[in-house]
């Protein structure tokens, strides 16, 4: 991977440590480390073009709508190409399991409760504070400023928009279309707003201790709704055409295929259901001090599972094959599931009260509301050098 590989790039290094000796030319080269892929442009001269990967695994390329697949260490031969191109070229991901993670810093001490990923940024917000944070590769992170200083408890990404509420039993929200910047929105009621989501072109929120819900087409102004019962909704998910919302201290759940109105569920028992998400066909959720999980496969009827221990169980979600818990009873602890169903301990960085998890851009990454600048995450990308280059062009 040095300036004396042939062909020589055009900024004067070659990643591809064995580019094609038939190639004119370079076209684009790189290499994939810390970002799960890369999406350009690149101008064909009328001949064929050279594909290589140098890494782990196989890597994907799409030119225009033509997708190629290339194993490490292989180059495939493409149509010719005339005028630009779209260019996308997607690192592999490992199938291992996602434990042990690995510590990251945080910008600042606070009690970061939770993240969101989208658009190519983690953002994080906390606890008691107007404190926020964002990153692009999940490992080194900048600080933000919320638009006031509250209970900031749950944030979401959906159609351009980063959405956060908070539980502090006013009509304080957030929205920001970049990650960085944060301004002010009110919620429909004064309430402690524990859960958001986006999904199906809305963004839904619901309360604590109450009937009360919300959704928004914007992400902006909100509209209230009604939850079907008088329950501590403490999160939503959404995935397979349905909302689906758990609660504290009850079997109460809720499902809904279009945000705006609910239907009651019923958790097959009632300890502090925390968190609940989506992936794979399956909805999952955790809950606090206890080895009781559970899934469903439609969003409306539920089956017990049991987590690796009866500990704090903060957050969940989904990505690349896996579902990753994490939990708050000051150990280094976390679970993760191939299916939803059953359940095996992993390992976090730190012994500290893990509040929430993501994937995003190839990473698990989690935050922790134990006042430290602590953070984690756990990389699936597989690092790859890639090539393109012109073949010879074709005469008549």
């Amino acid at each position: 991977m040095g300036v004396n590989v042939f062909p020589a790039a055009s900024g004067g290094a070659s990643y591809s440590s064995q580019p094609p000796a038939s190639a004119s030319s370079v076209l684009l080269d790189g290499q994939l480390v810390t970002a799960s892929s890369i999406s350009t442009s690149v101008t064909g001269t009328g001949a064929p073009w050279l594909l290589y990967a140098n890494g782990a695994g196989t890597t994907t390329f799409t030119v225009g709508s033509d997708t190629y697949t290339v194993p490490a260490g292989s180059t495939v031969g493409t149509s010719a190409y005339t005028g630009s191109k779209s260019v996308s070229v997607a690192a592999p991901l490992s199938s291992s399991a996602p434990t042990p993670f690995t510590s990251s810093t945080m910008p600042s001490g606070s009690n970061w409760t939770a993240l969101t990923y989208g658009n190519g940024y983690f953002v994080a917000i906390a606890f008691n504070s107007s404190t926020g944070a964002y990153s692009t590769n999940g490992i080194t992170w900048n600080s933000s400023t919320m638009p006031s200083s509250s209970y900031w408890y749950a944030v979401t990404y959906g159609n351009g928009y980063f959405v956060a509420i908070q539980r502090s039993g006013t009509t304080a929200g957030a929205y920001s279309t970049n990650g960085t910047t944060w301004t002010a929105s009110t919620m429909p009621s004064s309430s402690y707003w524990y859960a958001v989501t986006y999904g199906n072109g809305y963004f839904v929120s619901a309360a604590s201790s109450s009937t009360t819900g919300a959704y928004s087409t914007n992400g902006t102004t909100w509209t209230a709704s009604t939850m079907p019962s008088v329950s501590n909704w403490s999160s939503i998910t959404y995935g397979n055409g349905y909302f689906v919302a758990v609660a504290d201290s009850t079997t109460a759940g809720a499902y809904s295929t279009n945000g705006t109105t609910w239907t009651a569920s019923t958790l097959p028992s009632s300890p502090s259901w925390t968190a609940v998400t989506y992936g794979n066909g399956y909805y999952v959720a955790v809950a606090y001090g206890t080895t009781g999980g559970a899934y469903s496969t439609n969003g409306t009827s539920w089956t017990a599972s049991t987590m690796p221990s009866a500990s704090a169980w903060y957050g969940v979600t989904y990505g690349n094959g896996y579902f990753v818990a994490v939990q708050g009873s000051s150990t280094n602890v976390n679970a993760y599931s191939s299916n939803g169903t059953t359940w095996t301990a992993g390992t976090m960085p730190n012994s500290d009260t893990w509040r929430n998890v993501i994937y995003g851009n190839g990473k698990f990454v989690a935050v922790q509301n134990s006042g430290t600048t602590d953070g984690a995450y756990f990389n699936t990308l597989l690092p790859v050098a890639y090539g393109i280059y012109n073949g010879a062009t074709v005469r008549a």
